[in-house]
């Protein structure tokens, strides 16, 4: 099992060092934050709902950011005084990680870091198998429930792709037990999930927690299936440089592989032009 830091201890920091440790499947959590007794005093609570919630993951605190060097894996969160770690403020911070000899992956757990992913790679030179972006993740979590719930299943096998804010739902290729869900739910009951994406972006703290420990699970251990989270595509849907949540294969710290799921050429154009738009306005 692998060690993790998380930079930020705020609502966002804290609800992802909680869904770690409570799963159990690294080694150590370390929030980290410049108000460190509050840190110290969330991974105290974390620590105290384990005989509850059954688990003993060692989490501590720590004060400067350059703890985290050493990690596996190192989630950008929320800092408590200053929230988010975005902008030239977490550019900033990612600088002084790599040039403090980092070497493990930055998984983006803020659902405003998509230009700070993007910075990374194209002024920091980080490699793009180093990056992902895993808020959106939960955002694609959310639309599969939401398709399972219009025929009757816990969920979906839906693809949710693009870059924030802008995403599409690759309807034709979605399946639930084997047969495309376009043949079991009428048109426009898709058409209301796909209208309501704006108004499920962001997702809350938690539903990104959730999303993100599975993210770092993977990138830790490896996994049996594609996630979707952010990654950086270089040449491919007619972009360069930038993040767009794919499929992505997860393990060794790195990621493996992306794969562009199953698109109509209609779906295909949304997406390509969404990602343009999204560029544009950045």
């Amino acid at each position: 099992m692998s060690a993790v830091a998380i930079l930020g201890a705020g609502p966002l920091g804290a609800s992802v060092a909680h869904r770690l440790a409570a799963r159990g499947r690294v080694s150590r959590v370390v929030l980290v934050d410049a108000n460190v007794d509050a840190a110290a005093g969330k991974a105290l609570d974390i620590r105290q709902s384990g005989p509850v919630e059954r688990f003993d993951t060692p989490i501590a605190a720590a004060a400067d950011p350059l703890a985290a060097t050493g990690a596996d894996v190192i989630v950008i969160a929320d800092a408590i005084a200053d929230g988010e770690w975005e902008g030239e403020r977490g550019l900033a911070l990612v600088r002084d990680l790599m040039r403090a000899g980092a070497r493990g992956a930055f998984v983006f757990a803020g659902p405003r870091q998509t230009w700070l992913m993007e910075a990374a790679y194209r002024e920091l030179k980080v490699p793009a198998d180093r990056l992902v972006g895993a808020a959106p993740s939960a955002l694609a979590s959310a639309v599969q429930a939401l398709a399972g719930l219009e025929i009757g299943q816990s969920a979906a096998s839906v693809a949710v792709v693009g870059r924030p804010p802008s995403f599409v739902i690759g309807w034709t290729a979605a399946t639930a037990s084997g047969s495309l869900l376009s043949e079991r739910v009428p048109a426009h009951r898709l058409l209301a999930i796909s209208q309501s994406l704006r108004k499920l972006w962001p997702p809350g703290p938690y539903a990104i927690g959730a999303a993100t420990a599975r993210v770092v699970e993977a990138l830790t251990a490896g996994g049996r299936q594609l996630l979707p989270a952010l990654t950086i595509v270089d040449g491919e849907l007619e972009t360069r440089g930038a993040a767009v949540m794919l499929p992505l294969d997860l393990g060794m710290g790195r990621v493996q592989a992306h794969v562009i799921p199953s698109l109509s050429p209609q779906e295909r154009v949304e997406l390509t032009s969404g990602i343009a738009s999204a560029m544009k306005s950045k």
